[in-house]
């Protein structure tokens, strides 16, 4: 009955998010084994249904025909086998032969005094084979937690598969017994047998202390890795949130499995919420990404007030991905057009009166000059001497103040839902990503500015089905 109440209570809440994706209940965090097969697509997650503060991770489920209207499944794993009874964690999946294979970490505390960091903890790489996303056929694991190379600590997790050249890869991230974060590379004829390669790459000391849900792919002829650092040593204006989110373009040696980088880390997201990104290859070539609209480890400086509610987290939206200036470009999919409708556009200045809840805003200036836009309550977005500033007030529950350099700001495309706002500035060459808690009514929206341009406002709306 407890959990039929908070069923109740939490689907009544006003910050239930309308477009996005979160859970009826309980926690979620880490996107896993993203994939599109048989014109279906599906998105696992991290998910803790009976505890919104988080706990044993299983696997959620969910699936759509078009990345906009998704339907709730099953739990599709739940820590019950000896390698995974302390959380199913993050992964990935790959097509091979008709069927999907996923491969996840399994995670394991030994009982006695352990720190669970050099002692005590199991992280086993576990296989699953499924015919269609729902069902399981096996589950074994390929590489015990006592077969990954000396020089590790206990850490290491969150298999990423791709295959190149009909070989298959798999790159684990990993934190070495002198805290840096590395990459580790294993191959396999199969997805049965595995060796290991060796490192892609490792950080030094201000890099962070473990280097968690990599992904690499290529796109462009580039090569990509992704990475979340946690720990890594905080800049003027970036890798402010307690852990990072991000990547490095460069080129991979296919013979020795080392990258050489093109490009420095780069953040992908400069506002408060947005952590373990993970990708996928859709069936029409599309990259997308989908992230998770948090970050761990943020308490005491900012929270989440929904967990009083019986939820916390939610997904970003997914994006696309595309290579342009030498950098990563992430735009929302073009799919979320069709969820638009009453449109308004005005010139700016002309726009004091526009409010709402659950929108899109589309700014268009014909230079970059300075502005002063106000969002959900107490929100700003302000640009001035080339500084983009996000400020919140109460409604942030902690979050104050991020601020990024930005040559110029030309266009601004921003998806307001109920708790979050991600604004994508100059078309996806910036990200800003947020929760926000705002009261009831307080919808106003205001754009000062003595720059010539449009602004175009459309409530966003998932029909009933």
């Amino acid at each position: 009955m407890a959990i039929d109440n908070l069923k109740k209570k939490s689907k009544n809440d006003s910050w239930r998010l309308k477009y996005h994706l979160i859970p009826e209940i309980g926690w979620l965090n880490d996107p896993n084994g993203a994939i599109q097969f048989d014109g279906t697509y599906h998105i696992y997650y991290q998910y803790v249904p009976e505890n919104a503060n988080g706990g044993k991770t299983h696997w959620g489920h969910m699936t759509s025909k078009d990345m906009v209207y998704f339907n709730q499944e099953p739990i599709f794993i739940s820590p019950t086998e000896p390698f995974d009874i302390d959380g199913v964690y993050s992964g990935s999946g790959i097509e091979k032969d008709g069927k999907i294979h996923f491969f996840y970490t399994g995670n394991v505390k030994q009982p006695g005094d352990n720190d669970y960091i050099f002692s005590g903890r199991e992280q086993n790489v576990v296989h699953i084979v499924s015919p269609d996303g729902f069902e399981i056929q096996c589950r074994e694991v390929v590489i015990s937690y006592t077969d990954f190379p000396v020089g590790f600590s206990n850490h290491i997790r969150d298999p990423k598969l791709f295959e190149k050249n009909g070989h298959y890869y798999m790159i684990l991230g990993g934190r070495t017994n002198d805290n840096r974060g590395s990459i580790l590379v294993y191959d396999s004829p199969n997805l049965e047998e595995w060796n290991y390669r060796g490192t892609m790459m490792e950080g030094n000391e201000d890099q962070g202390y473990m280097w968690e849900c990599p992904d690499f792919f290529e796109l462009n002829d580039e090569d990509i890795l992704i990475l979340s650092p946690q720990g890594i040593l905080p800049e003027k204006y970036q890798f402010n949130n307690p852990h990072a989110a991000g990547y490095i373009i460069g080129k991979l040696d296919w013979l020795t499995m080392k990258l050489s980088s093109e490009t420095t880390f780069q953040e992908f997201d400069r506002g408060f919420d947005f952590y373990a990104p993970h990708t996928f290859e859709d069936e029409s070539g599309r990259r997308i990404m989908w992230a998770w609209m948090g970050v761990g480890d943020t308490m005491p400086e900012y929270m989440n007030p929904t967990v009083a509610r019986g939820w916390q987290h939610a997904m970003a939206l997914p994006r696309e991905l595309s290579i342009e200036n030498g950098k990563l470009y992430q735009r929302p999919l073009a799919e979320y057009k069709e969820i638009r409708s009453n449109k308004i556009k005005r010139e700016i200045g002309t726009s004091d009166d526009l409010s709402g809840e659950v929108y899109e805003l589309l700014v268009e200036m014909e230079e970059s000059k300075a502005f002063h836009l106000k969002l959900r309550q107490d929100t700003e977005l302000i640009y001035d001497s080339e500084i983009l500033t996000l400020k919140h007030g109460k409604s942030g529950y902690g979050r104050r103040k991020r601020m990024t350099p930005i040559d110029k700001v030309t266009r601004l495309n921003i998806f307001v839902d109920t708790s979050s706002i991600e604004i994508f500035v100059n078309d996806g060459e910036f990200v800003l990503t947020t929760r926000v808690y705002p009261d009831i009514g307080q919808d106003l929206i205001s754009f000062e500015s003595n720059v010539k341009g449009t602004i175009t406002y459309w409530d966003l709306k998932l029909e009933e089905e």
